[in-house]
């Protein structure tokens, strides 16, 4: 089948779904998915011709992972969003089983797309599959035709890497060149990355191994992103089969950076240690975008692998995290929302000054689609936090404890609903005092940026319709210095 019959089709089954799907009580009402069945890591996250263009893993013919298309959204603002048709099908020889995992890049006002082509060679699905990279390309940003060149990166490189396991391009440019890092591993089962140059898109040159993981690294990096901000190179990688280390590694698979420098004519990246992106339960495969404004963009896949995900018994799955802009200071990678974001707020209520001890509820502050800025001066009580997504009965809540004493806030959705549970970590240190947060709550997610982004917790709860309570708990007297709830507006 045509690769444009291929999208026709699978289009028509995502239209008869999207009316039920949206009537859903978890259905996202400020967050990018599809509009029915399963979705996974963001590609081609690009600003093309004025726009914001996401594409995204996506079986459109069911809630389950399977062979993947590219979906496709576009926004002026990265706040309201915009559901274009299915952009790539997997119509090759070289890619019938999956357009994997890429990126995307304009090149002479054209946007290009690189993805891995993904076939099984058997019924092992960690031995039997060859991974090459390939192009597609559109004149309007819209419908993309695939290159006759395809595959344009087929070969396995000299040295130590695992043949099966070559995927996921980021493709960017610098000078003359075009670089493209690769995930991959090593025969030993290391994570490693794979830097390739080229002058036009379609002839590689392999140029080093950039990266190498060492110690408990990881048997596998997936999607990496290498780019310039404040001075500095960052990875950005997916490493699987991290294995647990205290309050961190308790997800199937982590996301994460190391801060460096690139050397372009040797391709090799020096690089410092490995740190967490999001100390949640859901947050994977993130890529980034530069902007117009010089702003470098993160959105990640708000799911994980291996997560119980309810929303599927509604013909839908898996979700794309707010847009973050990143910045670099202390030595470390800064996440906040895009401002763009407030452009949803609606109702405003705000509250200043509070002293409490115990449990404390305020009017007006409650709701499953909202947005809180908190500001807690905390130096007088060892434990507090927030209980959010609260039923009538008690029985469901999700609850953030802040612990003084080991300056952590912990995530703990263990009666947060139905689905998944568990309790995370993130550090956090008080400022002058203080405690801030900024929340937010969209019918199933939650989001909590930390201390103005020095961490972030997302994670997924599935609470019923009539959970909508907030409660503040506190062992020792406390004082809430600010509290500013929105409600927020849908925008997709």
């Amino acid at each position: 089948m045509l690769h444009q019959e291929l999208i026709d089709k699978a289009n028509k089954n995502i239209e008869v779904l999207k009316k039920q799907v949206a009537e859903n009580h978890w259905r996202l009402h400020y967050h990018v998915a599809s509009r029915a069945n399963w979705i996974n890591d963001p590609n081609g996250f690009v600003y093309y011709d004025g726009e914001y263009h996401l594409f995204y893993q996506h079986h459109p013919y069911s809630a389950e992972w399977g062979p993947m298309y590219w979906g496709h959204v576009k926004s002026k603002d990265l706040a309201n969003w915009e559901h274009l048709p299915i952009a790539l099908a997997p119509s090759e020889d070289y890619d019938q089983d999956g357009c994997f995992s890429g990126s995307a890049i304009e090149k002479d006002g054209k946007l290009y797309l690189m993805y891995t082509g993904n076939t099984w060679t058997g019924e092992n699905r960690d031995t039997d599959l060859k991974q090459v990279q390939c192009l597609a390309v559109s004149e309007d940003g819209i419908r993309f035709r695939k290159l006759e060149q395809n595959p344009v990166i087929s070969g396995v490189p000299v040295g130590n890497v695992n043949p099966n396991h070559i995927r996921d391009p980021k493709v960017w440019k610098h000078g003359e060149y075009y670089y493209c890092v690769l995930g991959s591993k090593t025969n030993e089962e290391a994570g490693q990355i794979l830097l390739y140059r080229s002058t036009n898109l379609t002839d590689w040159d392999f140029l080093s191994m950039a990266a190498k993981g060492e110690g408990n690294f990881g048997f596998m990096w997936e999607c990496p992103d290498l780019f310039h901000l404040d001075g500095k190179d960052i990875l950005v990688m997916s490493p699987q089969g991290v294995k647990p280390e205290g309050d961190l590694y308790h997800n199937l698979h982590q996301s994460g950076y190391v801060i460096g420098s690139l050397n372009y004519e040797t391709g090799i990246f020096e690089h410092g240690p490995f740190t967490m992106l999001d100390y949640g339960f859901d947050f994977y495969a993130p890529q980034t975008t530069l902007d117009a404004k010089g702003r470098r963009v993160m959105v990640s896949w708000m799911a994980m692998w291996e997560s119980d995900m309810p929303e599927r018994e509604f013909d839908w799955a898996g979700a794309m995290t707010l847009p973050r802009e990143l910045t670099l200071a202390n030595g470390k990678v800064i996440s906040k929302p895009v401002p763009e974001l407030k452009a949803l707020r609606g109702e405003f209520i705000e509250y200043r000054n509070i002293k409490m001890k115990g449990e404390a509820k305020l009017p007006g502050i409650s709701g499953d689609c909202i947005e809180l800025e908190v500001v807690v001066d905390a130096k007088t009580s060892a434990e507090f936090g927030l209980k959010l997504r609260v039923d009538e009965e008690r029985q469901q809540e999700t609850v953030l404890v802040y612990h003084a004493r080991e300056e952590t806030l912990t995530f703990d959705r263990k009666k947060a609903g139905v689905g998944p549970r568990g309790i995370r970590k993130a550090p956090a240190v008080l400022k002058n005092g203080q405690l801030h947060l900024h929340i937010y709550i969209d019918k199933s997610s939650i989001e909590v940026f930390i201390n103005g982004g020095e961490q972030v917790m997302t994670g997924r709860v599935y609470p019923s319709e009539q959970a909508t309570g907030i409660c503040f708990f506190a062992e020792d007297e406390l004082e809430i210095v600010s509290l500013k709830k929105w409600d927020i507006g849908k925008s997709i």
